[in-house]
């Protein structure tokens, strides 16, 4: 038998985020979600989920709730509905959208895998009522993106948003890549900023920017958080934001486990150096 993970999502945590200075407001819960998705804990992910929808979007307010019904809430992470008194439907249903999409988006850094395995988790504790079922009212418009808007047109959005990312290194971030041994990587990232992170219907460039650096932290890629860190400025975010996004997402990552390497240390799971920082 395998031995059990180790809680990530507590009380104590939750409170601790609720707490972070210029934490820019309804974003915890889908920068929690995406961290949990790259750390490979989509079992963590209805804990998230139960607490954003049922505590008007602030985790403080849930984790400050009684011990034991905190403590209820993360044994049984499969009934976010549970109380939901202080949320209504409309803001239910933007909390979950803006968590599915803050893990599509993270799949283009994280890997598909990881972001298939966190949907699934948080569409088997969403109620009926706030999935978006095909077929149906998409919230993203990416399935008329892709099947009525010229390609061309895409793809110019997403090197607009890109070079809004990067600045005045845009182009030499992208000439990098086309230049990696197979233009193909340019072209994959064009793809990726064209069709998934320049949509901007659900998360604001700031708020896209905060799903990028939730996912790179725990991967330990000082040189794309860098540029991405700077991106959130770019994006509209302040520095002291910036900050405090990157300091939620180190707690979560400290909680699964994760630690600073020292230099002497051949392995382990954690970073080699200091997490990059504005």
């Amino acid at each position: 038998m395998s031995p059990a993970l180790p809680q990530i999502i507590t009380p104590t945590l939750l409170t601790k985020i609720g707490r972070t200075p210029n934490l820019p407001g309804h974003t915890w819960y889908f920068i929690a979600a995406t961290t949990l998705s790259v750390l490979n804990r989509p079992d963590e992910i209805p804990k998230v989920y139960a607490q954003a929808i049922g505590s008007h979007n602030h985790p403080s307010a849930a984790a400050s709730s009684s011990s034991s019904s905190a403590a209820a809430a993360a044994a049984a992470p499969e009934r976010p509905h549970r109380d939901t008194s202080h949320a209504t439907v409309d803001e239910q249903l933007r909390v979950s959208r803006r968590m599915r999409e803050a893990l599509i988006k993270a799949a283009a850094i994280g890997g598909l895998p990881k972001a298939i395995n966190s949907l699934l988790a948080l569409k088997a504790v969403t109620p009926p009522h706030l999935v978006d079922e095909p077929m149906g009212f998409s919230p993203t418009s990416r399935v008329v993106d892709i099947y009525d808007v010229p390609s061309s047109q895409i793809l110019h959005r997403g090197q607009t948003f890109f070079d809004k990312v990067y600045g005045k290194v845009s182009k030499r971030v992208m000439g990098q890549m086309d230049r990696s041994g197979t233009e193909d990587l340019g072209l994959t990232a064009r793809l990726m900023y064209g069709y998934i992170l320049s949509n901007t219907n659900v998360l604001t460039p700031a708020e896209t920017s905060f799903v990028l650096i939730a996912g790179l932290i725990p991967q330990d890629v000082n040189p794309q958080l860098k540029g991405h860190l700077k991106g959130a400025l770019n994006g509209g975010a302040t520095v002291e934001e910036v900050r405090a996004v990157r300091d939620i997402v180190i707690d979560i990552c400290k909680a699964s486990g994760m630690k600073r390497l020292g230099d002497g240390e051949a392995g382990g799971w954690g970073w080699r150096s200091e997490v990059a920082n504005l």
